[in-house]
This record gives structure tokens, sequence and C-alpha cells, in this order.
């Protein structure tokens, strides 16, 4: 079944999809605040090792119970690889450097661009998501609002590298999403699973022929948090995160990030005690509703009459 059929038969507007996207998002965002708390003792790469090991294995159970087997099949290898690379080590990586030096809240708030890049990228590829009138306004907005945001950190303490990265963080993940549409009947859990493994496990490889076994030696003391990371802020997310673009299709499933920076900085300010200055709250309600726009747009015309 097509992606614009499956918008047809679940609009995004319904109550079930809404609520997928609200408890998705809540739980991304727990991984911001989890990342930059165990990134000051464990490195952005085996952070990311223990991420996709953990998330894959939890996955892998799951499936187990299920009386499903867990190996790839067929084409998933291919489908596994790229989506480990485009949406596990890349972006994990990525983030967790990035996270280094910048606020979750900001770092969150970046990453929302994502689904302006699959819109652009929609655009470029596919007949029926060409930006015109509304979308586009809405993706034109969406951007002046991410330069609102960088912008000022040319001159700033921190720089331009952890923007920049987070920005890198969400083209990966929007070259994912677009690549999941070309998933014929994809299975969701499946593709969570393969792309925790196909992150996790080449990343530890990587880890340990590099820098040995003392990459991990902070793992003990942080053992409850990487248990709540694992679960419930990758594997749990992850797998709600494919349901939801085999419903919605692309440009709207990727209204997770419209909605993740929103409990981020909620989250960053109350736990993290992270300030949020004016420059942040404009960039951010700029790109958020720059995103509201084109999106909404799109559902007009997914929707028939």
């Amino acid at each position: 079944m097509s992606p614009s059929a499956d918008i047809a038969r679940a609009p995004a507007g319904s109550a079930p999809l809404l609520g997928l996207l609200l408890l998705c998002s809540f739980l991304w965002a727990t991984a911001y605040l989890l990342m930059k708390v165990l990134g000051t003792d464990i490195a952005p790469m085996p952070l990311t090792a223990i991420r996709g090991l953990l998330g894959g294995g939890l996955l892998a159970l799951w499936l187990l119970a299920r009386g499903q087997g867990v190996m790839p099949r067929g084409r998933e290898w291919r489908d596994w690889i790229v989506l480990g690379i485009l949406q596990g080590i890349v972006p994990n990586t990525l983030t967790a450097y990035a996270l280094a030096d910048t606020e979750a809240g900001l770092a969150a708030l970046i990453a929302a661009s994502s689904p302006l890049m699959v819109a652009m990228l929609a655009h470029l590829l596919f007949a029926d998501q060409r930006l015109t009138g509304r979308r586009a306004g809405g993706v034109l907005a969406g951007f002046a609002g991410m330069a609102i945001l960088i912008g000022p950190a040319a001159v700033g303490d921190s720089g331009l590298f952890g923007p920049l990265a987070m920005l890198a963080t969400a083209a990966s993940y929007a070259v994912g999403v677009i690549y999941v549409r070309s998933i014929p009947a994809p299975r969701p859990v499946r593709l969570a699973l393969g792309q925790q493994v196909f992150s996790g496990l080449p990343t530890m490889i990587a880890v340990l022929a590099v820098t040995g076994p003392a990459a991990f030696a902070a793992v003990p003391a942080h053992g409850l948090e990487l248990v709540v990371f694992g679960v419930f802020s990758t594997a749990l997310p992850i797998a709600l995160y494919m349901q939801i673009l085999r419903l919605a299709g692309p440009t709207l499933g990727s209204m997770n990030a419209y909605l993740t920076p929103v409990w981020t900085v909620r989250l960053g300010v109350v736990i993290l005690h992270e300030t949020v200055g004016l420059r942040e709250i404009l960039g951010g309600l700029v790109v958020l509703g720059g995103i509201a726009i084109a999106s909404s747009a799109g559902r007009r015309r997914a929707v028939p009459a």
C-alpha cells in the first residue's frame, strides 16, 4: 500500500495517530536529556554503540517472545544497513557531540528542521509532493527560523559546531525518512530492530578496535540511566516512529520532530535548569510554525474529498 493510501485511511488528525505522535515525541525528548547527562562520562561513539545494542536487543527479545525471527531476510539486509547508518550511527553520534556544548532544548529545536528537509527532498523526488503555495511558504518560514536559531551562534561562546552537527543530524534523519517510503510493505518493528542493530554493532566493533574496553569504563556507574535510555528513549520510541511512518507517510510522520523540541525545552528547563532566551523562543516558534503550515497544507491535499 502506498503512503498516500495510508494517509487517506489514517488522517493525521485522528486520535490514535495523535496519541502515537505525542508519546513518541515525549520519549524521544528524554533521549536528549539522558544523552547530555551520560555524555559527561561516556564518549559519543561508545554511547551510540550502547544505545543501538540496548535498543536492538530489547526489540529482538520482544520479537522472539512473539515467535518471530530476528535475522534479516532478503532486502532487509540492505534496508537495515541503510537505516542503521542514516537513522542510527550518524544522528546519534552527532547529537552526542553537539550536546557537549549545546543545550538540549536548542539541539532539539535545530533537529526540528528535519520535516522541512523531508518536504524539500519529497518535492525533488515525488511528483505528488510538490512544494507550492502554502507548503512552500511554510518551508521558507521554517528555514528563516533556523537562521534565527543558528546565526547568532557564530559569535557565541560555543561556536557553530553544535548547531551545524544538529543540522547534519536533521538531514540524515530526513534522508532516512525518504528511504523508508521506498520500502514495499514495511514492517515497523523489524525496521526498528535492524536500524538499532546495524547502528550499535558496527559502532561497538569500531570502538573496541580503536579504543578498547577502556571506552566503556564509566558504564557500570550509569547502569540505571542506560537501561532507561535503551528501553524508553530508544527501543519504544523508534518502534512507535516506524509505525507512524507506515500510517502517515514520510512528511506527516516526521512531525515527531515538530513535537519533540517542545517537550525537550520544557524538560531541559525543569530538570537540567537550562535557560531559554528570546532568540530561542522566537526562532523556535518560527521553525515550528513553518512546519505546521507546510504539514497542514499537505494534509489537505492528501485526504480525498
